[in-house]
Order: structure tokens, then C-alpha cells, then sequence
């Protein structure tokens, strides 16, 4: 058994893409090997996958085993077909080139991503049973002590007027790394408890299962 505390953990945001490089084609194979030509990632990048694969599409990604036109999507297993049906992966990927810390929180919740079940009776039965549907959209909630002149703010900030999808990442003591990605709103107005500390909310509304990759 292993257990850890969240203290010393950092939060970041995206704040630059590279421009997006077309996928011609994803292996069946874990990790899956993506084909773009010149794409010009190194290894150890993190990108914003679009697929027509959607279980792997809207997902942050890490490169690995990186050629000319070539780079492995490490975390993804994309090896049955069934799921993963050739000649419908292509799509497209751009780097993530620089990541802006979010300090000062003091809370980190998620709401949603449970697994979603549809109710059905035979005539003769006089008891329901489940059939696995869909899980539930997800999301965070990051709360965090006001002050509008970090520059985690400010990338919160122009995020939700944008109405942007953003890359969140989560970088763990232990030097694991979670990785989000979903469109940003955030709410300006701090809360105003007596006694306790002014803060101000940011939701990621989640376009895709998070990625986690632990400490090498």
C-alpha cells in the first residue's frame, strides 16, 4: 500500500501552441506510432492530439521514440482494432510550447466522469439490470487566492474570454504528471468571507479522459 499527500504539488496552464502538424496515420500498436511528416517535436514534448480515433482524440499526449516523420503517442494502446479500426486515424497535433504556473490554490476538485448505466427489465423479470453506457462529463474546480497581477490569473483569465480549449498539467511531488484538456471558464469576483482568504474560481470543463504519466 502507498499513499501520498498532494503538498508541494504545482498547476499549470498552456499558454502557446506550435502550429498543428497533420497526422496521416496512427499504428495499432501500444504505444501507437503517429505519421507526420516534418512534424520537428523532440522526444519528451507534450501535444494536443486530434484524432479520428475519438478515444484517444482531445487528449494531451507526451512524444516518445521520436523520428523525422514519425513519434511514438506514449500512455496510448490502441492495439484492437475493434476499437481502434485502420484508416480512420488520421488527424492532427501541435505542440505545447510553454506552460504557465497557476499558484496560490487552495482547492482542486472534480466533479463527474463516473460510468453512466442504461436500466432495462425483461416482461418476465420482476428485478432491473445495468448495461454500461457512457461516463459522465468531467470537470475541475480550482479555487485560488485573489490577486489579478500573477500571470496565472491573467492566462485564466484571457482563457475564459476566449472561450479556448487549454491544456491543464498537474505536476505531482513525486515528479508524476496528470495531464487535462478542456474548455476555461473563470469567475472574476473573488468570494468575500469574513476571516477567511478572498478566492477566486476556474473550471476546466474536460473534452477528453485525462492522461497520466508517473515519475521515471
Amino acid at each position: 500500500m502507498a499513499v501520498s499527500l498532494p503538498d508541494g504539488a504545482t498547476v499549470a496552464i498552456a499558454t502557446a501552441y506550435g502550429t498543428a502538424k497533420a497526422i496521416s496515420a496512427i499504428s495499432n500498436a501500444a504505444p501507437g506510432i503517429a505519421t507526420s511528416a516534418a512534424h520537428g517535436l523532440a522526444n519528451g514534448a507534450f501535444l494536443e492530439l486530434k484524432s479520428g480515433w475519438q478515444k484517444i482524440s482531445e487528449r494531451i499526449f507526451k512524444a516518445g521514440d521520436v523520428a523525422t516523420n514519425a513519434l511514438s503517442l506514449l500512455g496510448t494502446d490502441t492495439t484492437d482494432v475493434n476499437r481502434f479500426p485502420a484508416g480512420s486515424s488520421g488527424g492532427s497535433m501541435r505542440e505545447i510550447l510553454a506552460w504557465t504556473q497557476i499558484p496560490q490554490i487552495l482547492e482542486f476538485t472534480t466533479n463527474g466522469g463516473d460510468q453512466q448505466f442504461a436500466n432495462f427489465s425483461f416482461l418476465e423479470e420482476d428485478y432491473e439490470r445495468q448495461l454500461p453506457t457512457v461516463t459522465a462529463a468531467q470537470s475541475i474546480q480550482i479555487g485560488i487566492g485573489d490577486d489579478p497581477t500573477l500571470p496565472g490569473y491573467q492566462a485564466l483569465k484571457a482563457a475564459g474570454e476566449a472561450r479556448a480549449i487549454r491544456a491543464i498539467k498537474i505536476t505531482l511531488p513525486n515528479g508524476s504528471v496528470i495531464l487535462y484538456n478542456g474548455y476555461v471558464s473563470f469567475n472574476e469576483t473573488p468570494t468575500l468571507t469574513k476571516g477567511q482568504v478572498m478566492q477566486v474560481r476556474a473550471t476546466i470543463s474536460l473534452q477528453g479522459r485525462p492522461v497520466r504519466y508517473t515519475a521515471t
